[in-house]
């Protein structure tokens, strides 16, 4: 049976596949629709099984919001050359036109959701099996609220939502915390609401660093008692490369080397644990006013006021975010 380009046409528009893909499964099923449709959908899932273990770190992020609820999707690729392509783009539209008319509550029921004869999931293997690359549909987000903004970072490759408690709420405001969402990479909106596994482990990275910083001081200590530029040697690297310069004598060195070997033991024995203790407090408030959005600066004012005082002042109540982004940080 003669296969058409009417015929290729409408099973491309059904399935998003190549025309040559296209017109090779029509051949193949001898004209027969479904047969085509399965041929397809097969090819797809073998190239994608094959390259299950390939990486995927290209590809496109989008959001959308309107009438009180925002969703955010992210697909995910092998190249930059398929994530600018036109139908790749136009399959994430796809999906997330579907996330805003069906709401799902979570990454697995997208990718359960049926456009047309396929699942979400489905159709995402078959453009895998068109491109030759690994796809994935990577990552979901949504908010439901009275007033939610959406914003799409030039590129596709970051994307956020930002809502406010009153659907009335000014819209430069919101747009414009969206876009320090989008910028700044807040943890969350302020120190309430920041996990609290997330508070242990920066306390704890705090105090750590807080030993640690007792400990060099009290090595430089030790060094400058003996005469020696701690600069010259805070690490056995440097005291070799500083000797070889003539910057430090064989006896100085050997002093260094002493010093660095025997000094932090009894320096971490001797650490007032009341004083780490609370410096570490200290850094872990400065962590939450730099990382928790209303405490930040808006970065879309010179008078570097607080997030929290732009919102007072246009009298809107910012009450969640969300942000997804392909861009390593």
């Amino acid at each position: 049976m003669a296969v058409t380009l009417a015929d290729i046409k409408k099973l491309r528009e059904m399935t998003g596949a190549g025309m040559m893909d296209v017109k090779k499964a029509l051949e193949e099923a001898n004209g027969d629709f479904e047969v085509a449709k399965d041929l397809l959908r097969k090819r797809g899932q073998a190239i994608a099984a094959k390259r299950s273990d390939r990486e995927a770190s290209e590809g496109c992020v989008l959001a959308k919001a309107e009438n009180g609820f925002g969703a955010i999707v992210a697909v995910k690729c092998e190249t930059d050359f398929v994530a600018k392509n036109e139908d790749f783009v136009g399959m994430v539209k796809l999906i997330l036109d579907a996330a805003m008319a069906n709401k799902p509550a979570n990454l697995e029921e997208l990718r359960a959701l049926k456009i047309g004869n396929f699942t979400v999931a489905e159709i995402v293997t078959e453009r895998s099996g068109v491109t030759g690359e690994k796809m994935e549909l990577s990552d979901y987000a949504f908010i439901a609220a009275p007033k939610v903004d959406a914003y799409n970072h030039l590129g596709n490759k970051l994307s956020s939502l930002v809502a406010a408690s009153d659907a009335n709420a000014d819209q430069t405001t919101v747009h414009g915390v969206n876009m320090q969402v989008a910028s700044m990479n807040p943890v969350a909106l302020d120190a309430e609401h920041v996990a609290q596994e997330v508070k242990d482990r920066e306390l704890s990275v705090a105090i750590e660093k807080t030993k640690q910083d007792e400990v060099n001081k009290a090595i430089e200590q030790a060094l400058r008692k003996v005469g020696i530029n701690p600069a010259h040697a805070d690490s056995d690297d440097h005291i070799e490369s500083n000797l070889s310069k003539g910057w430090l004598t064989e006896e100085d060195a050997q002093k260094a080397r002493e010093i660095r070997a025997n000094v932090p033991a009894e320096a971490e024995a001797n650490i007032n644990m009341k004083k780490v203790e609370m410096i570490a407090q200290g850094r872990l408030q400065k962590f939450l006013k730099e990382s928790t959005l209303v405490e930040q600066q808006y970065i879309m004012s010179d008078s570097k006021e607080l997030v929290k005082d732009v919102l007072k002042q246009n009298n809107v109540t910012i009450v969640d975010f969300k942000r997804i982004t392909l861009n390593e940080e």
